[in-house]
């Protein structure tokens, strides 16, 4: 149990992919670090790990792709680090069922290009040479093989091992705050971890933790949920990560496949719903046909932390001493080899690069949480 004597360089507030992997860097440079962590998994628990930036980019959202594909380029270094935990670099595929989805296809792919990214247009034909899995009745297809994916689970334990610091299992209630600065976390049970510096990192739990209004970032949940299947006869379905216009079919290289998911602004309601299950499965069978005789080994739903404008927040807070790492809505995996680097920067003073600026946590000053 904590005690008034703990005392830290730096506190991280949330035990997740993103948490653990601030905690880490920053232990890398010299820093003494605990993180704070009730023990319960959130979204990274439920996430099917697509490292997509380029499929994912979508009008509108050009600081979110630079924050997305700057991670995506440090991530194989940042796996090699960890001993590979189950990252795949095969591609994505990006098809169309029918005729507005393909014309919707053609608007993205000529988008993707104009930004120059890697994006190769396939007729039907070509898609079903590399994936033969996919149904005669697609329409088009875009071959994305920059971007690929990872299984969250394996990155969190693997993070876990890594990561030297003091992991304390237990519930952060609030921000130690005095004289305008950060000096620490208060528990749940009323101890308080004294530290140098507070790296909020809790996910869509930072709206629950005391602090501040004025220096708060406004994070909301987005319910997801999401299958996890397996073929009893071994991998083989597909290779890539299927992306049709409202699921994904995400292929874990073993026969285990993530199918997802849904988005939904219920709350903080996390149940799975038999609606929630159709519109997965009839969305992504009509790519994918043979979904229909996988086995179902799970079913999930979590909550993805969002920001007012779906863009993270990284950086210095309007607090001294507080450092956020929050708000990374569906990109939470993608995201945490840059956030990390990020925050060890931050945490070490340095000025960030501008690429980095539109996740400055600032931006929200003032806004009503």
């Amino acid at each position: 149990m904590a005690s008034q004597s703990d005392s830290f360089d730096v506190a991280v507030v949330g035990g997740g992919a993103i948490g653990l992997a601030c905690a880490w860097r920053a232990s890398q440079r010299g820093a003494r670090v605990v993180v704070v962590d009730a023990g319960e998994p959130g979204a990274w628990n439920v996430a099917a790990g697509m490292l997509a930036p380029v499929s994912e980019a979508e009008f509108g959202e050009r600081a979110l792709l630079e924050l997305g594909l700057e991670s995506a380029r440090r991530y194989a270094a940042f796996c090699a680090e960890l001993e590979q935990p189950g990252y795949r670099d095969v591609g994505t595929l990006v098809v169309a069922r029918d005729r507005d989805e393909a014309e919707a296809l053609e608007r993205l792919a000529a988008f993707r290009t104009g930004l120059g990214l890697p994006v190769e247009r396939l007729r039907p034909s070509q898609a079903r040479a590399l994936e033969p899995a996919l149904a005669p009745t697609v329409r088009l297809a875009l071959d994305i093989p920059s971007d690929h994916s990872i299984d969250p689970r394996r990155l969190v334990a693997a993070l876990g091992r890594a990561f030297g610091g003091e992991l304390r299992r237990a519930r952060a209630a609030s921000l130690s705050v005095g004289r305008g600065r950060v000096t620490g976390v208060v528990l749940e049970d009323g101890a308080e971890i004294a530290a140098g510096a507070v790296v909020v990192a809790a996910g869509v739990h930072v709206s629950r933790l005391g602090m501040p209004e004025a220096a708060r970032v406004p994070v909301r949940p987005v319910k997801g949920q999401v299958l996890r299947l397996r073929d009893p006869g071994g991998p083989g379905l597909v290779e890539r990560t299927i992306r049709g216009e409202s699921a994904y079919f995400v292929p874990r290289g073993d026969g285990r496949y993530v199918l997802g998911a849904t988005m939904e602004d219920r709350g903080w309601d996390t149940t799975p719903t038999a609606g929630g299950v159709y519109e997965l499965l009839r969305d992504i069978s009509e790519v994918v046909p043979g979904v229909f005789e996988l086995d179902i080994e799970e079913l999930s739903a979590g909550l993805r932390p969002a920001t007012p404008d779906n863009v993270p927040a990284i950086g210095r807070g309007a607090l001294e001493g507080l450092v956020w790492a929050t708000g990374h809505f569906r990109n939470g995996i993608l995201l945490t080899p840059v956030t990390a680097d990020l925050v060890a920067a931050a945490l070490a003073g340095e000025v960030l690069p501008s690429w980095a600026a539109p996740a400055d946590p600032l931006r929200f000053a003032g806004v009503p949480a």
